[in-house]
Order: C-alpha cells, then sequence, then structure tokens
C-alpha cells in the first residue's frame, strides 16, 4: 500500500514535534536525549525531561531602545559608588554599580544580615533615593532591634518582610528605592512557577524577574543566598551566570574573622579579598589584618615559623604552628590539621622524612594550624611548613624575625611563587628583618618596595634548614619590631639533632 507524500511529511513532522526535551536543573542546557551528567554544568542527575522540544520560528520584533555608536553612550551610568564600606568597596571594585546584581552567599549565622544592614544605612545617609531591605526570613520588627543595637536606624532606610514575588515588586513601585536587598532569595516564591519556595523553578523565575526590574530601574540590588553543605550556593547554577556579582562571605563561628571573595565581577577584579571583624555593634572592615595572625608572646616558641600568604592581591602575614610528638608503640600516627591542606602536610612530611632520615618524621604524631584562623591553603607556605615541622622535631625555635615564602616539590626542590614582591614588602613592614625565598629570586631581584629585609635565597629544602641553623641566636634576627610585640631573645639553641644519653 503506497502512501502519499504529504502524509508521509505529516506522520514525520508530528513524530519529531513529540520527541520529548531534557534539560538541566542546574543550568538550563537543554539536550535531546537524557544523560545522567550533564555536558554544560558537569552536574550529576540533574537532566529531567521537559516536555516535547518547541519548533517555532523567532523573526524581527520591535526593539525596545535603538543602537547607538559606542562614542556616544554615557559610561558615568556605570560607575561604581562606593557604598562606604571600604573593604566591601575593595572587593567590588569600588562600590555599587546602578542596575547591578550582586549575589552574597555564605554560611547560616556568619553576617550576611548585619553587613548588608550596615550597607543600605551607610546608602540611606546619603541625599538620594531610598534604601529598601525586603526580608523572608525574619520579620520586619527583628531586623528594626538589630538595626537599633548597631546603630542602623535611619529615616530613609525602609524594611519589609514578604515572601512573595508580586508584593516585593509593589513594595519597589511605592518606595523607588536605589539600593534593594532582599534577603534572601531562595525564600521569595511567585504563583508563576511551579514548586515550592527554594526550589529550581522558583529561585529562576524570581531572580529573572529581580535582575529585569533592576536593569529597568537602574536599581542596585544584592540577593542574599544560601549555601549547600558543600559549601555551594543553594539552587541552580544558572543564577550565578545571570548576575553581575557572586560574592562568599567566609567565617568560623568561634572566630571573629570574616572574609568576603569574589568569585565572579563583571566590573572589577574577580581575586580580591575584603576582611572584617564582628563585633557585638556589627561589622567592622579591617584594612590591616595582618597583626590578627600572628600570635603574642614574650618569648619564641619551637614548631612555628612565619610566612606571607596572598588572599586576592592582598598580602597576609600568617604564622604555621606546628606540634608533634612520639607515637606509642604499637599505635598508628596520627595527623591533626586545621586551617592547612592536610595532603600538603602529609607531603611534607614525606620529604621532610626522604631528606632528613635522622629524625622519626613518619613514627610521630603531627598536629598543624595557623593563628586567627586564617587559611594557609596555596603553596607558598609549604616552606613555613616544613620549617615549622623541622622546629618541632628538635623541640627548638626558629628566629622571631623570619619568615619563609616558597614551593616545595617532591624533590625538596623550593620553587618560585607569584608576587614575592609584593609579600617582602608587607613582611619588611611588619618588622621581619629576614625571608627565607627561592633560590630563582636573587636579592637584587627584589624591588625597593621591599627595602629593609634582607632575602636569603634558597634552592632545597635542605638549604632552608641549614640558614635557619646560622640565622638562630643573632641578635640582629632575636627581636621583633615593637609595632607588633616586644618579643624577649629566644634561647640559645641550635638546630642541630639531639644526641642520645
Amino acid at each position: 500500500m503506497s502512501v502519499p507524500a504529504d502524509s508521509f511529511e505529516h506522520v514525520t513532522t508530528s513524530r519529531t514535534a513529540s520527541k520529548p526535551a531534557f534539560r538541566c536543573n542546574e543550568c538550563g542546557t537543554a539536550t535531546t536525549k537524557w544523560v545522567g551528567r550533564c555536558p554544560e554544568c558537569q552536574a550529576w542527575g540533574s537532566i529531567a525531561e521537559s516536555g516535547p522540544a518547541p519548533r517555532a520560528s523567532v523573526r524581527a520584533g520591535a526593539v525596545t531602545t535603538p543602537a547607538r555608536p559606542i562614542a556616544e553612550l554615557d559610561p558615568d551610568e556605570a560607575r561604581p559608588r562606593p557604598t562606604g564600606v571600604a573593604e566591601l568597596d575593595r572587593v567590588l571594585g569600588g562600590g555599587l554599580v546602578p542596575g547591578s546584581v550582586v549575589l552574597l552567599a555564605g554560611e547560616p549565622g556568619v553576617g550576611k544580615s548585619t553587613l548588608l544592614l550596615d550597607v543600605a544605612h551607610r546608602y540611606a545617609s546619603h541625599d538620594g533615593p531610598p534604601a529598601l531591605i525586603v526580608t523572608g526570613e525574619e520579620s520586619a520588627a527583628q531586623v528594626r532591634l538589630r538595626a537599633e543595637r548597631t546603630g542602623s536606624v535611619h529615616p530613609n532606610l525602609f524594611l519589609a518582610a514578604e515572601n512573595d514575588l508580586g508584593a516585593l515588586l509593589g513594595h519597589v513601585e511605592a518606595v523607588s528605592p536605589g539600593l534593594l536587598v532582599v534577603d534572601s532569595v531562595q525564600t521569595i516564591s511567585t504563583e508563576a512557577s511551579d514548586g515550592a519556595a527554594g526550589g529550581v523553578p522558583q529561585i529562576r523565575a524570581v531572580a529573572a524577574a529581580l535582575i529585569s526590574v533592576a536593569k529597568q530601574r537602574g536599581m542596585a540590588t544584592v540577593l542574599v543566598g544560601h549555601v549547600t553543605k558543600d559549601g555551594g550556593i543553594a539552587g541552580p547554577r544558572v543564577l550565578e551566570h545571570l548576575v553581575d556579582v557572586v560574592l562568599h562571605f567566609e567565617g568560623d563561628r568561634h572566630s571573629s574573622l570574616r572574609l568576603v571573595r569574589a568569585t565572579k565581577n563583571r566590573y572589577g577584579a574577580a581575586d580580591e579579598v575584603g576582611c572584617f571583624e564582628m563585633r557585638e555593634d556589627g561589622m567592622v572592615g579591617l584594612p590591616d589584618p595582618s597583626g590578627l595572625f600572628l600570635s603574642d608572646r614574650s618569648a619564641a616558641v619551637a614548631g612555628t615559623c612565619v610566612t606571607v600568604t596572598l588572599e586576592g592581591r592582598r598580602p597576609l602575614v600568617t604564622e604555621v604552628q606546628t606540634l608533634t610528638s612520639r607515637t606509642p608503640p604499637g599505635m598508628t600516627p596520627r595527623r591533626a590539621v586545621s586551617s592547612i591542606e592536610p595532603s600538603r602536610v602529609a607531603m611534607l612530611l614525606a620529604v621532610l622524612q626522604r631528606y632528613d632520615k635522622r629524625l622519626p618524621y613518619a613514627d610521630s604524631d603531627v598536629y598543624a594550624s595557623t593563628v586567627g584562623g586564617m587559611a594557609a591553603c596555596e603553596p607558598a607556605a609549604d616552606l613555613a611548613i616544613a620549617l615549622a615541622l623541622a622546629s618541632a622535631m628538635r623541640d627548638s625555635p626558629i628566629a622571631p624575625a623570619v619568615c619563609a615564602v616558597g614551593e616545595v616539590s617532591l624533590s625538596g626542590d623550593v620553587r618560585r611563587v607569584p608576587g614575592l614582591d609584593r609579600r617582602l614588602a608587607e613582611a619588611a613592614r611588619l618588622g621581619f628583618t629576614t625571608a627565607l625565598v627561592p633560590f630563582g629570586h636573587k636579592g637584587e631581584a627584589v624591588s625597593s618596595a621591599s627595602a629593609g629585609i634582607h632575602t636569603l635565597p634558597v634552592q632545597t629544602v635542605h638549604d632552608a634548614i641549614m640558614a635557619v641553623l646560622a640565622l638562630t641566636g643573632k641578635p640582629e634576627h632575636s627581636q621583633r619590631r615593637p609595632r607588633l610585640r616586644a618579643v624577649s631573645a629566644a634561647p640559645n639553641r641550635s638546630l642541630a639533632v639531639p644526641q642520645p644519653q
């Protein structure tokens, strides 16, 4: 039986149109078949069927604003406006840009709402449009109590407690703010989308609506986001693509230090870090936080060494502390590490055991941490960790005015690190007189910004230990500048291996 050509075309088109389409719940990528892992965002189990694929053709339509020559556009409309919080402005690239959307994510209780309340108060204090805070997690009275405690009450600052997107947009129409803070985007929902508040469809719809309103009104918008147990931002991955700036607010509950990192910034550098201290009266910026990461003691202690890490573009002097003890017979050596990568500590112990076989690194319990909760996870801290371990094994301190910067390889070599000039300049400013650096950085290669600090190039870990041996006990290295603290002279003990009785 023959089938007419037009009937065949109709059957083929119907089958093609009814073919299901699949879409990623994280980034929104569409695929023609189901796969276990999204090819775009690499998320597992995020592909779900979204119905038949649409086959509508797109035609040219009316434009909202005509295209203009780039030279005729006014760049002042996109100039950042300072928030009044210097550390936040550093991370944002100068301030908030009108019409920009910022996503601030962090652990619960880290201080996101407190920081943004201060930002909104400072914005409202200037002569200009008001600031509006819409909270979906607290009542307006609770936010009012916090504002009274932190001194953030101002008549030009408006508060509203809403969970519906339509009501939120109604407040925007009534107040006409220049700054909108939504705390948080996971608590806002809309009837135009399926699912409960905080789900992927709801977050996508709410974020798209808020971004559209922010662009149309030229209103700076800050969205507070929740994080998952893995530290990622809760919700679809497409949320981070839609916003202009993504900030992460980090901090330990047992420490007052808070760090704001930029992982995406369309208006500035994405490697800046802002430092804050949580106090009873709110968040306080720390323009010079290096002193928080150095212990305050009157005498040098074995097992400690100072290094300079780079957080974004900011050099921070950090003290590494280690403690070693012989493992009881029949027990497995224990490794306890805090604010340092355990894998790097294990690697450095293997390197020290390989090239310093006289000491039982492999048969000792090792504890390593940093002072002040500052993470020393970059490879530039390897040399300081290795010297601290060697000092702890010998129970002999390193000269207080000595710092070490360098990456240690598996062969025991000390490799170069980026930004050495900035690291040495910060160490010299805080009173350190000698720095152990990789051999490739000669003393004459260091810029004049680090004048006042003597550099000792070392090629291997063994050379670094020998250099520390030569410096121990010298008077010029036994004191630090009074700017940090008064440190008494270190005991006149060398780093020699203890002899058996």
